[in-house]
């Protein structure tokens, strides 16, 4: 007899140990719980769907899992949308987030990220429990192994038939031989995810359930149209004998034009003619049918996806973005469907089987975030930076998701601007001109001052304290303008209010500069007073 621990599974029932390790829930060729069944699509009508459906509600689910399972199976279309929506889960990789910042709690999600992320069987079983997407519900079966630590070796995937509904049509049993209504879950041996796709019963909320219509609708404007190109995609052929002909040659005459459909040549007697007639009454029918299923197939991307712009075709940059929006927001929601279940019944589990029931657990999830828009935030940067915003070079690194260079790393770029490390952090700097002014007038005062460094000096001679004032009104507007717009785009728009308004006067700047580009010039230009001698020593 299974021993009772006093660790209690997630319905609050004790957890038996004993059956841990057993397989419960495993196919087997007979009973009811078979690896295969029979078919449903096949010869489907409108009246037998009807009656799927309803014997579903009532309870009665295996056939609208069975023809759920083939609905992926027949329609590429349903099949591809699908998987989109069970891949955008699947593919993020999960988390595990301690209950709180004790080492306790670090030591129990480090277990955790090892016995279960790490493990080789891990994403297998996410995909399995996202199954719950198209049938309503998914089960997993936890098969656990024991030595110094309770952990799982793997969660096969259960068929969805092998479960009944209770009498309130919200709980799951496990069906059983003698046992109509299933017997109950051993708690800690599976893991049931039904995800709130809609509100009510989960075996309604399936997306096989919403789709089995167009699904249906479908099947017949394919099976139409084969028929359709069938009789009008070959012209018809007419076959025409003379009148002296025989019975064997009218008999040679029909095989030719049977044969000719397929085998594209014939041989007839010279007296014998084939012509090959367009048929009028069929133009049309191709695009009728053809319209028919590309509708059906939009209407199943909304249902799956939400939107149809990443699955069929997009009119405009705006639209595709909203519409990628919304597939974010239904993968948030399918993870935080799939993230429930997995913690109540296998993390929590694990941890309470290992170290005890705790007052709180770590919490397994797939961050799902929005991606950024590198472009919009280079430009912000190209067009705010040079107007005066400061901005940390690691909150832009986050943003764009890049990791700040090592010391021996190889990088990209030219090096940073040069900082006066004169100046104490917290001192205002003096402005450009004077500091420049200032270093004209050391390197005037020495005579062996290069003279490069000299022409520099004397431009900023030039430019005198008083000179770049000049620039304080547009600087100060342009400032100004930046305080008052709430975003970017606000900011473009004012600043094409300012170059309108004249706000932005530069012909007093351009004529400093163009002084200053002057003198420069003619410094450029001046002969060296001390040339440096030739090779041959003539100077």
């Amino acid at each position: 007899m299974a021993r009772t621990s006093q660790i209690l599974g997630p319905d609050g029932r004790p957890i038996e140990r004993g059956t841990l390790t057993q397989t419960v829930a495993a196919p087997a060729v007979t009973g009811v719980r078979r690896p295969f069944s029979g078919t449903i699509a096949t010869g489907l009508t409108p009246e037998w769907l009807a009656g799927i459906l309803k014997r579903a509600t009532e309870g009665s689910v295996a056939d609208y899992l069975t023809l759920a399972e083939e609905m992926e199976e027949r329609d590429p279309h349903y099949a591809a949308v699908l998987g989109t929506r069970k891949r955008a889960v699947a593919g993020v990789e999960p988390i595990v987030t301690p209950g709180d910042d004790s080492p306790r709690a670090g030591e129990i999600a480090d277990f955790v990220r090892r016995s279960i992320v790490d493990q080789p069987w891990f994403n297998g079983m996410v995909m399995d429990l996202l199954d719950a997407l198209g049938k309503g519900y998914a089960v997993c079966e936890i098969l656990w192994e024991t030595g110094k630590q309770w952990t799982p070796s793997a969660c096969p995937w259960r068929d969805p038939r092998y479960f009944v509904l209770d009498d309130t049509r919200t709980t799951l049993r496990l069906a059983a031989d003698g046992e109509p209504k299933g017997v109950e879950l051993p708690p800690g041996k599976f893991i049931v995810h039904a995800p709130r796709i809609k509100s009510g019963l989960s075996v309604r909320g399936g997306l096989a359930r919403l789709v089995a219509w167009s699904y249906l609708f479908k099947a017949f404007a394919l099976k139409d149209w084969v028929a359709f190109i069938e009789v009008y995609g070959l012209p018809l052929r007419l076959g025409r004998y003379g009148q002296s002909a025989t019975q064997q040659d009218i008999d040679t005459l029909v095989a030719a034009v049977s044969g000719i459909g397929t085998d594209a040549a014939a041989v007839l007697p010279e007296a014998m003619r084939i012509e090959f007639q367009g048929i009028s009454e069929g133009r049309g029918g191709a695009e009728l049918f053809q319209r028919l299923a590309e509708y059906l197939d939009g209407q199943i991307s909304k249902a799956v996806l939400g939107q149809t712009m990443t699955t069929d075709d997009g009119a405009s940059l705006s639209q595709a973005q909203v519409h990628r929006g919304v597939q974010i927001d239904v993968a948030q929601a399918d993870a935080g469907d799939v993230a429930r279940p997995v913690n109540r019944d296998l993390v929590r589990v694990e941890v309470d089987l290992n170290y005890g029931p705790q007052e709180v657990y770590p919490w397994l999830s797939w961050p799902i975030t929005e991606p950024e828009d590198t472009q919009a935030v280079t430009q912000q940067l190209t067009g705010l930076v040079p107007l005066g915003l400061r901005v940390r070079a690691d909150d832009v690194r986050e943003r764009l998701g890049w990791a700040a260079p090592e010391d021996d790393d190889e990088v990209l770029g030219g090096a940073a601007m040069p900082t006066d490390t004169d100046t104490p952090p917290d001192a205002d700097p003096a402005p450009a001109p004077q500091r420049a002014t200032g270093a004209g007038q050391a390197a005037k005062g020495d005579d062996d001052s290069d003279p490069v460094e000299a022409g520099y000096a004397a431009i900023a001679e030039a430019l005198d304290h008083d000179d770049w004032e000049v620039m304080a009104p547009s600087v100060n507007a342009v400032l100004d303008t930046a305080a008052e717009a709430e975003d970017p785009d606000d900011l473009v728009e004012r600043l094409a209010h300012l170059v309108e308004d004249g706000r932005l006067d530069s012909q007093a700047l351009a004529d400093r500069l163009a002084r200053s580009t002057l003198l420069a010039r003619a410094l450029g230009d001046a002969p060296d007073p001390d040339p440096a001698p030739d090779a041959d020593g003539d100077g």
